[in-house]
């Protein structure tokens, strides 16, 4: 009697539109119908609920998320730890939203029917590993270089404009001698003038470049340090340095196993040409898609080869005689470069769970 009820259990899958203090959550059966749907807190609680009500209707298939690895992320770690298939949902289909109007439950209906119509981007980051300790310490990393640079923008304006006798005092100074000259001013505790406003706002300037410096190199230590723990074998490849590394295995992700192939993943960093072809015209295209921080991390690695590489320089010389362009052949050494990263990380992973090492 207990197995007929359980093969009477319909199939579903649910659709999740996440927010920041609440998700939506739509279910479907696997004839389309909806069959309830519910609205839950971000809080461990709430993701406990939410999965409780979904088992309740039915055997669960998948679970489509939109944005699982913005406000939908905990979620979608909380639903992979309990044993859950979760699918990325990409942006809602802007037709079907105009002719249906918005709401957060619309939203997760429409999710709950991409996954159903395979619609789905395919398996997000678990962001359980060190790769997602990379990612944290890459973007803290980058907002203390911009930072820097605003500071030093700042500070040699500053110069320009300052009263002549501080002006005069940093004449033709180096910009990293007027930060060294500007940190070592004792500023006066309440500036009257416009010359104690100018020493004052120089030496702030300048002791804020100086720390942010410290904390992007720190970043940077750490940076190099866990991707000797991630992928080590990475960094012998020539024209990968540590920053490199970094985005690559970032845009991989922890569960690189979502990623199946080569191929995938010359996708995934926008260096695999689209087929553009018409009628009797075949022809391709560039991929201007993917993930551009890692297409950028490849035309750095590639730059650095031409320097350094001499079986790339012999390469480049002889498509160059060819008839090629640098361009097109910069986008063939790109291709090339990723066969050997994906093998790199693969051959890493020696057949664990997950395509990179976990700590």
């Amino acid at each position: 009697m207990t197995s007929v009820a359980l093969k009477a259990r319909p199939q579903i899958v649910v659709g999740v539109d996440t927010h920041k203090d609440f998700h939506v959550a739509s279910a479907k059966d696997q004839l389309g119908r909806s069959i309830g749907n519910i609205k839950a807190a971000t809080t461990e609680l709430g993701y406990r609920k939410l999965l409780a009500w979904a088992q309740r209707l039915g055997v669960i298939e998948s679970f489509g998320i939109e944005g699982p690895n913005s406000y939908g992320a905990g979620l979608a770690r909380y639903l992979s730890e309990h044993g859950e298939s979760v699918l990325e949902i990409g942006r809602p289909n802007r037709q079907r939203r105009a002719r249906q109007g918005k709401t957060d439950f619309i939203d997760a209906d429409m999710a709950a029917a991409a996954v159903l119509a395979g619609e789905t981007v395919g398996v997000p980051k678990s962001g359980n590993g060190n790769v997602e300790s990379l990612r944290m310490l890459r973007v803290t990393r980058a907002s203390a270089v911009k930072a820097k640079g605003v500071a030093i923008v700042e500070l040699q304006h500053l110069v320009i404009t300052a009263p002549i006798e501080v002006r005069e005092a940093l004449a033709g100074l180096s910009a990293r001698k007027k930060v060294r000259t500007c940190a070592q001013m004792t500023p006066v505790h309440e500036p009257k003038t416009p010359e104690e406003a100018a020493i004052f706002t120089l030496a702030f300037l300048a002791r804020r470049y100086e720390f942010l410096e410290q904390e992007a190199k720190e970043l940077e230590r750490q940076i190099e340090r866990m991707v000797h723990t991630s992928c080590p074998e990475l960094l012998e490849l020539p024209g990968v340095g540590p920053d490199v590394a970094a985005t690559l295995l970032t845009a991989l992700g922890d569960n690189g196993g979502r990623i199946r192939s080569e191929a995938a993943f010359a996708k995934l960093c926008g260096v695999s040409p689209l087929d553009a072809s018409s009628g009797r015209q075949v022809r391709h295209r560039l991929n201007r898609g993917g993930n551009r921080q890692a297409n950028r991390a490849l035309h750095t690695l590639i730059v650095v080869r031409l320097r350094i590489h001499q079986p790339s320089k012999d390469y480049i010389e002889r498509r160059l005689a060819e008839g090629k362009t640098k361009k097109e052949v910069m986008r063939c050494l790109k291709r090339y470069a990723v066969r050997e990263v994906y093998r790199t990380i693969r051959d890493t992973s020696s057949g664990d769970q997950h395509l990179l090492k976990v700590a």
